[in-house]
C-alpha cells in the first residue's frame, strides 16, 4: 500500500511556545516583585498589588501559564511525530490555545483584586474552574482523537506520561474544587477543615505530580534523545518508571500535613508510600542521564544538552528531597520554613524551567527551518540561570535551618531564647535579599533567550504545515514477534491503558479520602465549638481575599517549643465549620490559631494600619484600604445559607436576623475602639472592624468562654432540640 501524505500542524506549536515565553517572563516578574517586597515592605504599593494578592498570581502564573503552556507545546509537536499524523482537529486546537490564554487572563484579572479560594495552586474561584475542566476536555478529547487515527501502532513511552497526565489532572481539579458558590466571585469548599486539608493536599502534591512532573517526563523522554540523536537507555525501566510512578504518587499528599490535625495512619501511609517514590523517581533520572551514554562530549558543545542534563538532575534532586522531608525528624525542622519554597524552586527553576528552555531552543529553529542564531548566548543562558538557581535556593535552605533553630530554640529556665517572632524574620532579610538576587539572574538569562529566539526566528519563516508520509495503520498486519515484551500488548491498546491508569490513580486516593470523609470518629467534634458569627464569617472572607494564609498558619502542632510560643495545641474538632481550611503552608509571620483575646482590639486596628508601629522592623504590607472600604453585607445571608447547606448548623432566627447581629458586634468592637484609641473614630461598617472580629475569634472556642454573639448563632437550634 502507498505511504500516505500528510501535514504537521507547527502553528499551533508555535502559538503555545509564544505564550510559554510571554508567560514566563510576566510569571517570573511577579515573582522577583514580591520576594523584594519581603525586603523592601513599601513595594506593597496598593491593595491589586500586596504580597498576599500577588503570591498566588506568581505560583498560578509560573505553573499554569509558564509551564503549561510548554507542556502543551511539546505535547501537540512530539504527539504528531510520534503517531505520525496531525492533530485530530485544528479548531480544537485553537479553542484549546485561546481558551487557556482567557484562563490565563482571568486569573491575572481576578486574584490581585483578592478574588481567590485560597486553596494553594487551586486559588482561582468557580467560574474559572468550570473554564479551566472545559479547555482540558477539549484537549484531551484532541488527544485521544489523534491518538486513535494514529499511523503508528504502538505508544511510546512519552505518549504514556501524556495520557496519564490528563485522566489525573481531571479527577484531582474536579475533586479539590468542589465548591458551593456564592456568587460569581465567591464560594466556599464543600469539604471543611481537616477532610478540606486532607483533599486539598492529595491535590496541591500531586498536582505538582501530575502537571509539573508527568508531563514533563513525557517531554524528557521525547526530547533528550532526540537532541542527543540517542535512544532511550532503557525500556524496561521506562515501564517500571511510569506505572510505579503513577501508582506510589497520588498516596503521597499527607506528607505536606504531618504533626497537624490529620489522622496519625493517615500521615503514616503518605510518609511511607512518599519514601517509597525515591526508587521509581530516581529510576526516571538515571534512564534519562544514561540515555546521553556516549554523547558527553555534545554536551560540553550544546546549551541544549546542558539545559536538560542539569533538568534531569534537578529532578533527582528534588524526588530525593521530597521523600527525605516527609520524614517526620525532617518534616519537624523543615515545615513552615523556608526550606520549603527552595525545595519547590528546585523543581520548578531547575527541572522544569531548564526542560522548557532547552525544548525552545530544540523546537523554534526546527519550526523556522534556520538554525539558533547563536549557541555562545544559549551558553550564556544557561550558566546565569543556573547561577540565578544557586544564589535562589542556596540563602532559602540557610533561611529555612535559621527559622527552626530559632524558633525551637529555649533557655535554660525553660522560656523560648526568642520568644518575639519578628526576632527570627530580622535575621532573614538579607537572604530574600539574595534570594531576589538570583530571581533576577533567572529572568535575565530568559531575556537573553528571548532576544536569542527572536533573531533565530528572523532569520527563517514558520513552516507552518510540515509535510510528513507514513503508511496507514490499517495497511499492515500486526503479527507478535518472538519474544516481545509483554507490555507492548498495553503499548497497543490506548484506551486499556488510559483505564489501567485511572486504576492505578484512583486506588490510592480513594483509600486515603474516603474513610476521612465517611468515619466520623477520624473527626471528633469538640462541643464547645461553634459556628463563626455572622461579622466573624464576613471578617474570614477578608482574611481569605487578602492572603493572609500565604503568610501566616492556623495549625499549632504538638512540640514544645510551638505549645510555648502559641498556646494549646491544635485539635481536628476545632476546625469542621472551616470552609475552606487555612492552616496554611509557610510562616512569614507567626502562627494565628490562638491569636483570639492575646490583643486588645485597638492593636489589630493600629497593625493593620501600619504593622511597624505595633511590630517594629514588621515586613507586612499595610493595609490602608481596609479603613476606608466598607463592608459589603449583600450576601451575607447567603454565605449563611450555604453554611447550613454545609451542614453548619445556624438556627434559621440567626439567618433571618443576620444583617441585625452582624451590626450588633460591629458596633460593639467601634465602641471599644473608640475608647482603646486617641482621637480616632471607627465606623461599624469598616471592613477592619470585620476582620478584628475574625482575629478575635481564632482559637477562643476550647477555653469554653463563648461571647453572647458566638452562642446565638445555634441558640434557636438548641432550642428547638430541646
Amino acid at each position: 500500500m502507498q505511504a500516505e501524505t500528510f501535514y504537521y500542524d507547527n502553528k499551533i506549536v508555535r502559538n503555545f511556545t509564544v505564550a510559554t515565553i510571554i508567560w514566563g517572563v510576566i510569571g517570573l516578574l511577579v515573582g522577583l516583585w514580591i520576594a523584594l517586597s519581603l525586603v523592601y515592605p513599601e513595594m506593597n504599593l496598593a491593595s491589586w498589588l500586596s504580597f498576599g494578592r500577588l503570591r498566588a498570581l506568581h505560583t498560578n502564573g509560573a505553573i499554569f501559564a509558564f509551564v503549561g503552556n510548554a507542556i502543551f507545546a511539546g505535547i501537540y509537536y512530539s504527539l504528531q511525530r510520534l503517531l505520525k499524523t496531525r492533530m485530530a482537529s485544528d479548531l480544537l486546537s485553537k479553542v484549546h490555545f485561546w481558551g487557556w490564554q482567557l484562563i490565563i487572563v482571568a486569573a491575572v484579572i481576578t486574584l490581585p483584586l483578592g478574588i481567590t479560594s485560597s486553596k494553594e495552586y487551586a486559588e482561582l474561584e468557580w467560574p474559572i474552574d468550570i473554564g479551566i475542566a472545559l479547555i482540558w476536555v477539549i484537549f484531551g478529547v484532541n488527544m485521544f482523537w489523534t491518538i486513535l487515527k494514529r499511523r503508528e501502532r504502538h505508544l511510546y513511552v512519552a505518549i504514556w506520561f501524556y495520557i496519564a497526565t490528563f485522566v489525573t489532572v481531571a479527577v484531582l481539579h474536579i475533586v479539590n474544587n468542589l465548591e458551593l458558590p456564592i456568587n460569581a466571585f465567591k464560594s466556599y469548599s464543600i469539604f471543611a477543615g481537616v477532610q478540606d486539608a486532607l483533599v486539598q493536599w492529595w491535590y496541591g502534591h500531586n498536582a505538582v505530580a501530575f502537571f509539573l512532573t508527568t508531563p514533563v517526563l513525557g517531554l524528557m523522554y521525547y526530547f533528550v534523545p532526540k537532541a542527543a540523536n540517542r535512544p532511550v537507555y532503557s525500556y524496561r525501566l521506562s515501564i517500571i518508571h511510569f506505572w510505579a510512578l503513577i501508582f506510589l504518587y497520588i498516596w503521597a499528599g499527607p506528607h505536606h500535613l504531618l504533626y497537624t490535625s490529620l489522622p496519625d495512619w493517615a500521615q503514616s501511609l503518605g510518609t511511607v508510600f512518599s519514601i517509597m517514590l525515591i526508587f521509581p523517581s530516581w529510576g526516571g533520572m538515571i534512564n534519562g542521564l544514561l540515555t546521553l551514554r556516549g554523547a558527553w562530549d555534545k554536551v560540553r558543545d550544546s546549551a541544549i544538552l546542558k539545559f536538560f542534563v542539569v533538568a534531569i538532575t534537578a529532578y533527582g534532586m528534588s524526588t530525593l528531597e521530597g521523600p527525605l522531608l516527609s520524614l517526620k525528624n525532617f518534616n519537624a525542622i523543615a515545615h513552615y520554613t523556608d526550606w520549603i519554597p527552595a525545595h519547590v524552586h528546585i523543581g520548578t527553576l531547575g527541572w522544569n524551567g531548564f526542560i522548557i528552555f532547552g525544548m525552545i531552543y530544540y523546537l523554534m529553529p526546527k519550526l523556522y527551518k534556520t538554525s539558533l542564531f547563536s549557541e555562545k548566548l544559549a551558553n550564556a543562558h544557561f550558566w546565569i540561570a543556573t547561577t540565578g538557581i544557586l544564589f535562589w535556593a542556596l540563602p532559602m535552605y540557610v533561611s529555612g535551618w535559621t527559622q527552626s533553630l530559632m524558633w525551637k530554640e529555649f533557655n535554660p529556665d525553660g522560656t523560648l531564647v526568642y520568644g518575639n517572632f519578628l526576632e527570627t524574620v530580622t535575621q532573614l532579610i538579607p537572604l530574600y535579599f539574595t534570594r531576589a538576587i538570583g530571581g533576577a539572574l533567572y529572568i535575565i538569562g530568559m531575556l537573553i533567550m528571548v532576544v536569542n529566539i527572536v533573531r533565530t526566528v528572523s532569520t527563517g519563516k514558520l513552516v507552518a504545515q510540515e509535510e510528513a508520509s507514513a503508511l496507514p495503520l490499517s495497511s499492515t498486519e500486526y503479527k507478535k514477534v518472538k519474544g516481545e515484551h509483554w507490555h507492548r500488548w498495553i503499548e497497543r491498546k490506548p484506551v486499556q491503558l488510559m483505564l489501567f491508569s485511572i486504576v492505578a490513580i484512583l486506588i490510592g486516593g480513594i483509600i486515603e479520602i474516603v474513610p476521612t470523609l465517611m468515619v466520623k470518629s477520624n473527626i471528633p467534634t469538640i462541643s464547645d465549638v461553634k459556628p463563626y458569627t455572622a461579622l466573624e464569617l464576613e471578617g474570614r472572607d477578608l482574611y481569605i481575599r487578602e492572603g493572609c494564609n500565604a503568610c501566616h498558619s492556623q495549625m499549632i502542632r504538638p512540640f514544645r517549643s510551638e505549645v510555648a510560643r502559641y498556646g494549646e495545641y491544635s485539635k481536628a474538632g476545632e476546625f469542621v465549620y472551616d470552609h475552606p481550611f487555612l492552616w496554611g503552608s509557610k510562616r512569614t509571620g507567626p502562627d494565628l490559631h490562638r491569636v483570639g483575646g492575646k490583643y486588645p482590639h485597638s492593636w489589630h486596628y493600629n497593625h493593620m494600619l501600619d504593622p511597624t508601629s505595633m511590630s517594629p522592623g514588621s515586613i507586612m504590607p499595610t493595609y490602608e484600604w481596609m479603613y476606608t472600604n466598607d463592608l459589603n453585607t449583600e450576601y451575607t445571608t447567603a454565605k449563611l445559607e450555604a453554611m447550613v447547606s454545609l451542614g453548619v448548623p445556624y438556627s434559621p432566627d440567626y439567618i433571618a436576623n443576620a444583617e441585625m447581629h452582624l451590626m450588633a458586634q460591629a458596633e460593639e468592637i467601634a465602641a471599644e475602639l473608640e475608647s482603646q484609641l486617641t482621637d480616632v473614630e471607627v465606623g461599624p461598617k469598616e471592613e477592619i472592624v470585620a476582620l478584628i472580629a475574625y482575629l478575635q475569634r481564632l482559637g477562643i472556642d476550647i477555653k469554653g468562654t463563648p461571647s453572647k454573639h458566638t452562642e446565638a448563632t445555634v441558640a434557636g437550634n438548641q432550642t428547638a432540640e430541646k
